[in-house]
């Protein structure tokens, strides 16, 4: 017996790990490759029981589960960028909650014939997006600016405001079956399910917010304190008033992420093993748990249902949430289009179908696998056709043509500044807190983190970037994110600086040639050598050429002073010097852009010369 369970949490795993590479890989939310495979062991295949594997632990599993998942999600809400969004994005998350909730809870009665508790209660599970699922969808279309930040913050604002509706939602419906009082006894639950949750979570997460703004918590506890703070704050909160935890461990993560002067980076990381560990293996299992030939009997209304939620549930919630708005219709209507389902609404749904099977709700069964397919559903259909409906309406980002910085160093910034004179979107990446700071006094697009971590992958904007730079310092962080983002941009839009000189040939430590990318300029052209010509004065100059100022004059004026880095077309391409495999030929209408040292003293034009 615990040969077996070891081998099915094992073959758990395992799956869990390949489905979030596979789903990396080819750009999809590895949501749905989880659960396909836990559809497949489970109601199809018949070889996992979640029940039977893990027995009384299923509940508190799944309750933890989602305890971390909202947790992590509210942690990402920082009210100070809110403020900033255009009025379209709070309109959707708030009266387009209420417009979605109510036409897929009305609808589902109708069509299932669950009973209106049911049928509004998953109404509220189906409300939410999340980012994890967006950000992967929005990597390969590629919408314009104007959509894919409202379809970002879309997802980030409205996990933990679905999630507690979907809460109250389920509160009334147990107050309702268990309470003898009337409407003044349900509001008295409400209240102070609402008091005890806001509480616990706006205490515990200024108590963690002071433990970590004052030092007093080192900072190889971060993740693990902050995770086991979770888990108690969750269960504190639910001893004190039954269904509290979700929305206490929600309003901790918002609590820390607005607190000042506290960082929440390090703790923001420790999603990055539990996705893998903990979040694959909980869909697999939930997936699995789903009751075939239920699937099968309701799958003709189950696919109405997500018609109406694809075709005039979220619509409408577009038309009434940017009414009056300066969006095109165009924009509009991929709007309306995409709205993927993800992790709240498949692990809520199944948390409370177990809490309400408790209870005597004998269609609860039926709530989960209607959830699951309307992920399902939303997630194939909509990467599907997403990509071809944007480039159709007009509303697609063109070749994308910004340039991705790994490193905020000294000549990280000289580069991204000079790019971005030339009309180039740049952003340059750092986990060195004042090389990020300095990009951004430079007026230079920045990300604060690690380029190569989960959390670059969920939060790092790549929207219009076609191109990858390594230019950090750390020979081996640039090799490592050529590796990774050559399937984002392609093996032949990722250039690194050449490896610094080493003794004893380097044959230990350097990274293998194999596993280099394209040549950054030149051979000799490494972060020392450039920097020690920037010390010397040497600035990045732009240079445009003509039919009465060509290369070679260009190249016989400037002789070795010039370092020629990069030249961008008449068609506004840019082009990397260094590249052996496809040799630049300047011609008219080109610009040169290189690293241009100082005439030497003989040479400067003295004060009577005209310049």
């Amino acid at each position: 017996m615990h040969e077996n369970l070891i081998v099915t949490l094992t073959l758990i795993g395992v799956l869990g790990s390949l489905a979030q590479w596979f789903a990396w890989w080819i750009k999809l939310p590895a949501i749905l490759f989880l659960l396909l495979i836990g559809i497949f062991l489970g109601p199809v295949a018949g070889w996992l029981d979640p029940d039977l594997v893990l027995g009384d632990l299923l509940f508190p599993v799944v309750s933890l589960s989602v305890a971390v998942i909202l947790f992590e999600g509210a942690l990402t809400l920082k009210f100070k960028e809110i403020k900033g969004l255009e009025k379209v994005v709070r309109n959707m998350v708030s009266i387009g909650v209420l417009v979605t909730w109510a036409i897929t809870g009305v609808a589902t009665h109708w069509i299932m014939g669950l009973s209106w508790s049911l049928s509004m209660l998953f109404g509220a599970l189906v409300v939410v997006t999340g980012p994890t699922v967006i950000v992967p969808m929005l990597r390969t279309v590629r919408p314009t600016a104007h959509v894919a930040n409202i379809l970002r913050w879309e997802g980030i604002v409205i996990d933990p405001l679905g999630a507690l509706l979907a809460v109250l939602v389920f509160d009334f419906i147990i107050s309702s079956q268990q309470g003898n009082g009337g409407l003044a006894h349900i509001i008295w639950i409400f209240g102070k399910l609402v008091a005890v949750g806001v509480a616990a979570g706006a205490l515990s997460g200024h108590l963690l917010g002071l433990l970590i703004r004052r030092h007093w918590l080192p900072e190889y506890l971060h993740s693990v304190f902050t995770l086991c703070m979770v888990f108690g704050v969750f269960t504190f909160a639910n001893q004190l008033e039954e269904e509290s935890g979700l929305l206490a461990v929600t309003v901790m993560g918002m609590w820390l992420a607005n607190m000042p002067k506290v960082s929440v980076e390090n703790i923001l990381n420790f999603k990055e093993s539990l996705s893998i560990l903990l979040i694959s293996g909980l869909f697999i299992l939930l997936a699995a748990r789903i009751d075939g030939a239920e699937l099968l009997m309701i799958s003709g209304s189950a696919l109405l249902v997500f018609l109406v939620i694809q075709f005039v549930a979220r619509p409408l919630k577009i038309l009434v949430a940017t009414w009056g708005s300066p969006l095109s219709w165009q924009e509009r209507a991929l709007l309306a289009w995409i709205a993927p389902r993800g992790i709240v609404a498949a692990a809520v749904s199944a948390l409370f179908a177990l809490r309400l099977e408790e209870a005597g709700f004998a269609q609860a069964p039926q709530m989960v696998s209607l959830t699951f397919m309307v992920i399902i559903g939303t997630v194939v259909l909509e990467s599907a056709t997403a990509r071809p409906l944007a480039l159709r309406l007009g509303v697609a980002e063109p070749e994308p043509r910004g340039v991705l910085i790994i490193g905020a160093n000294k000549v990280a910034r000289a580069i991204a500044r000079a790019l971005q004179g030339q009309g180039f979107r740049t952003l340059v990446t750092d986990s060195h807190w004042p090389h990020v700071s300095a990009a951004l006094l430079e007026g230079l697009d920045a990300f604060y983190g690690n380029a190569i971590s989960q959390r670059a992958d969920r939060q790092l904007d790549l929207v219009g970037l076609g191109v990858m730079l390594g230019l950090s310092q750390n020979d081996h962080l640039n090799v490592l994110a050529a590796q990774r983002y050559a399937t984002e941009f392609g093996k032949g839009s990722v250039y690194t600086l050449p490896p610094p000189p080493r003794k004893n040939s380097g044959t230990v430590h350097a990274a293998g040639e194999e596993r280099r990318s394209n040549l950054l300029f030149a051979e000799d052209l490494n972060y020392a050598k450039l920097a020690s010509l920037m010390a010397k004065g040497a600035e990045i100059k732009a240079t445009k050429l003509s039919e009465n100022f060509d290369w070679q004059q260009y190249q016989q004026q400037y002789g070795t002073r010039a370092r020629p880095l990069f030249a961008i077309t008449p068609k506004g391409n840019l082009r990397v010097f260094g590249d052996a495999d496809h040799p630049i030929r300047p011609s008219a209408g080109w610009t040169i852009l290189a690293l241009v040292l100082p005439e030497p003293a003989e040479h400067t034009p003295s004060k009577e010369t005209p310049s």
